[in-house]
């Protein structure tokens, strides 16, 4: 199926690793440039790229940390720059730390909401004019089923995730005479590989984290 995505510019962040990579070879598969955020993930950044590239799509990588706004706007505009335009918006960068409420501290709190409601906000505002510009934006937030129906350990998380479903929601209505949308696309557990001695199965979460089987309670979970 077609999707229509040829000449398009696509923006990812946390698009390094595990499910934002993927969505980031799929997008530059189906013929849209792909701008590769990420924060740490230098080496794996440059390795989509090049993987990207390999396979005669167009890709780049972006150095921005997404809960500062001065940082996002650089890359849009570095974005925009490099390949004349931005159509879509992915907001995939995420943290999640599985903790009881009552043991959570301030510094918890602000980490998780900075990246996940923050950094969803900060790409929105950076971008929406030059969505809004093509008459066909588009914006998709990948965020967690806690944030729908709520669980245990993850209070936190789930609160700013569900501020980006309403985020969306006004985006959508705000944005829809411009013929830009917004939509959130909530997952559930994602598998992705085993490890390096191929004993445990790793899975990903829908807030961008991985966990060995057989977790427990007790299980922090990693930002990737």
């Amino acid at each position: 199926m077609d999707l229509g995505l040829n000449g398009k510019v696509a923006l990812v962040t946390g698009a390094a690793r595990d499910v934002g990579r993927q969505i980031a070879l799929t997008l530059a598969a189906e013929g849209a440039a792909v701008a590769v955020n990420y924060h740490r993930s230098n080496a794996d950044a440059e390795a989509l790229v090049a993987e990207i590239a390999a396979g005669g799509g167009k890709a780049k990588a972006y150095r921005a940390d997404v809960t500062d706004l001065a940082a996002v706007n650089a890359m849009v505009d570095a974005v925009v720059r490099d390949f004349g335009g931005l159509n879509i918006v992915v907001n995939n960068a995420g943290l999640a730390l599985r903790q009881r409420f009552v043991e959570t501290k301030p510094e918890d709190w602000r980490r998780q909401i900075d990246i996940c409601l923050y950094g969803a906000i900060h790409c929105c505002h950076a971008a929406a004019a030059h969505l809004q510009k093509g008459k066909d934006g588009r914006i998709i937030s990948v965020i967690g089923d806690s944030s729908r129906v709520g669980e245990s350990g993850l209070a936190i998380v789930a609160a700013a995730r569900a501020g980006v479903i309403a985020l969306m929601k006004s985006l959508a209505r705000e944005f829809g005479g411009s013929g830009t949308t917004a939509n959130t696309v909530s997952l559930g557990l994602v598998e992705l590989r085993t490890t390096a001695t191929g004993s445990k199965p790793i899975a990903r979460n829908s807030r961008g984290f991985i966990r060995c089987a057989g977790w427990d309670s007790r299980t922090t979970w990693r930002r990737w």
